[in-house]
């Protein structure tokens, strides 16, 4: 029969073990509520002073502000984005490790065989940041003043009229390729290393035209280098206010903007999910915040992780059915 000490020993163990798991299950959610405690890093999947690298480095100063750590932008380029979205896809899911990506999020997996990531399986949105529009370039040698007549150019010299874009694939190749699709016309592609040899090119006369984010043709277009004919928004742009819009220009249903969205990996937690929305949105209501985004030709466009999920999933369906429709391969 055990002792009266032992009985005591016993029930003071009991009460210590009830004492920490109480104690334990109060602290878990101060865990939570404590994220972050550490710098957060932003994954951006290209190379520095792209429009997403511009987009990351506009935001991350004040976004750190009111997370109250740092956010740390880390470019990590190369195979069209796709190792930086792989890298993010793989970390821990405790909201540390995000990424911060184009419209390539819903284009590359129809453009590459085989992935080593799922875009909708294995990212979740946390918010989108903004939108850019892209700017339909000729240079001072193509005849055409306006959209109907480079249509009308095409048509009548299928194929010999080119067009230059970042690499297939690209924002600069889908919003080309979106172009010929809505005016039937047959125009060849010439991809280039990054968007600028293919703006210096059309500037050049090597090729014809390339569809640029209007941020970098705009100093091209005011300095009469280039001739702009359209711009791919829904509404013109104060950065070039006296150039049509694609639908004012004779292109009803076409719409093209890069959207810059910022993902987490899929298993994330809600309630970190939640406060990175919330901050980032926040953000991006700030004055100064869209101010500096809107000088550099972005849109600010914040969004619950549902609605950006939601833009991503339907962006994927519809550039797949480009895509497919074109026949176009990664190179």
């Amino acid at each position: 029969m055990p002792s009266i000490d032992l009985h005591h020993k016993l029930r003071r163990s009991l009460l210590c073990r009830a004492a920490w798991f109480a104690l334990a299950c109060v602290a878990a959610p101060a865990w939570s509520q404590g994220f972050p405690d550490k710098p957060i890093r932003l994954v951006v999947p290209y190379a520095p002073g792209g429009s997403a690298d511009i987009a990351a480095r506009l935001i991350s100063d004040e976004w750190g502000k009111r997370l109250g750590q740092p956010v740390v932008v880390d470019n990590r380029a190369g195979a069209s984005g796709n190792l930086g979205m792989d890298a993010v896809a793989k970390s821990r899911a405790d909201g540390y490790t995000l990424s911060l990506n184009t419209v390539s999020q819903a284009i590359n997996p129809s453009l590459f065989a085989r992935l080593p990531f799922d875009t909708l399986k294995d990212l979740k949105a946390v918010g989108t940041v903004a939108t850019s529009q892209h700017v339909l370039v000729v240079n001072n040698q193509v005849p055409a003043k306006t959209v109907r007549e480079l249509v009308a150019l095409a048509k009548a010299r299928p194929g010999k009229l080119s067009f230059g874009s970042a690499g297939t694939g690209s924002t600069f190749h889908m919003a080309a390729e979106l172009f010929k699709a809505e005016s039937n016309t047959f125009i060849l592609h010439v991809p280039y290393r990054g968007g600028g040899p293919a703006l210096v090119d059309t500037i050049s006369g090597q090729v014809d035209m390339s569809f640029p984010v209007l941020s970098a043709a705009q100093q091209h277009v005011v300095g009469g280098k280039l001739r702009a004919l359209a711009v791919t928004g829904p509404r013109r742009s104060p950065m070039l206010p006296e150039v049509p819009t694609m639908a004012e220009a004779g292109l009803a249903n076409y719409v093209f903007e890069t959207w810059f969205v910022v993902s987490a990996p899929a298993a994330v937690a809600q309630d970190t999910l939640g406060k990175l929305n919330q901050s980032l949105n926040e953000t991006l209501n700030a004055p100064e915040v869209r101010a500096r985004l809107a000088r550099e030709g972005f849109d600010a466009w914040p969004q619950t992780p549902g609605q950006s999920d939601a833009l991503i999933r339907s962006e994927y369906q519809r550039w797949n059915k480009l895509v497919a429709q074109k026949g176009i391969k990664a190179d």
